[in-house]
């Protein structure tokens, strides 16, 4: 049950930074670069006052590491500049096909093989993504998918990184400071183009503080419990999460293309989660 709620949470969170970058940025409330800083920013704060109030201060400063730091905030750039041109659910989408497709190769390159169900499963899913950015009149904007599947691949690694965390507070908050540097030096370039509203600021964050910081940190601590193949599955049910929380909270609309890449996704995930595989632990 803990493992079930440790997940369903972080998967959560991950629908919901879906959302909120969409909310500040679809409405222009804050720019690509700034949102970023704030979100990254605002995930440290929290987590190291988190970690401050149960005694982990001092570990939190040797804790972490530069090439997950470095992980994270190459998702988070890519992520955020991806959503100025793409709605909630096919940004999700594009994000976690490619998550899943990261994780994946990295479980293969490793020695890991999916069970012949398991593989149909990923195969399934995995082709909800491609019919999803399949050229045609509703396909997404090239240049933003592009992005948006270089956070995946940020973020799988950033995940593949996670899996042994003996500390996942202490491990995620270290990587959040970490990443500070990273981010404001990339944000220089964009400094003539800084926008920030109230609104903007506060939904960076939330998406920081709540569905970033806490919800990564949820998701390390489930981690061990997942084979890689799985985690990488799993992650896929966030598309069909942020896709309904767009359409319900920013008035989104559901075309054929999302709804059928939605269905095969979701069918993928379910037919890979049923075929049983003990978890390995890391």
């Amino acid at each position: 049950m803990k493992v079930f709620l440790y997940t369903a949470l972080a998967l959560t969170a991950f629908a919901f930074n879906s959302i909120l970058c969409r909310m500040a940025l679809g409405k222009d409330e804050i720019d690509a670069a700034s949102f970023t800083t704030v979100r990254l920013a605002a995930g440290a704060v929290t987590l190291a006052l988190i970690s401050a109030s149960v005694g982990k201060t001092r570990s939190v400063f040797r804790s972490g590491h530069w090439a997950s730091a470095f992980f994270l905030f190459a998702y988070a750039i890519c992520f955020s500049f991806a959503y100025v041109g793409l709605t909630t659910g096919t940004g999700a989408l594009i994000l976690f096909g490619s998550v899943q497709l990261t994780m994946v190769a990295a479980a293969f390159v490793r020695g890991e093989r999916p069970k012949a169900l398991e593989l149909a499963g990923i195969v399934i899913a995995f082709s909800g993504l491609v019919y999803l950015v399949f050229p045609g009149l509703t396909a997404p904007p090239f240049v933003n998918s592009v992005l948006m599947a270089a956070a995946g691949a940020g973020w799988g690694f950033y995940t593949l990184r996670g899996r042994g965390s003996k500390d996942p507070l202490a491990e995620t908050t270290g990587n959040f400071v970490r990443s500070l540097p990273m981010v404001v030096l990339a944000a220089i370039p964009f400094v003539n183009g800084l926008h920030l509203s109230n609104r903007g600021v506060v939904l960076a964050v939330l998406s920081g503080a709540l569905a970033s910081g806490v919800g990564y940190s949820v998701w390390y601590a489930a981690l061990k419990y997942h084979t890689a193949m799985r985690a990488a599955v799993l992650q896929l049910a966030v598309p069909v999460i942020a896709a309904g929380g767009g359409i319900m909270l920013l008035s989104e609309t559901a075309n054929r293309r999302l709804l059928i890449a939605a269905v095969l996704v979701l069918g993928g995930i379910m037919l890979a989660i049923f075929t049983k595989r003990p978890a390995t632990r890391t």
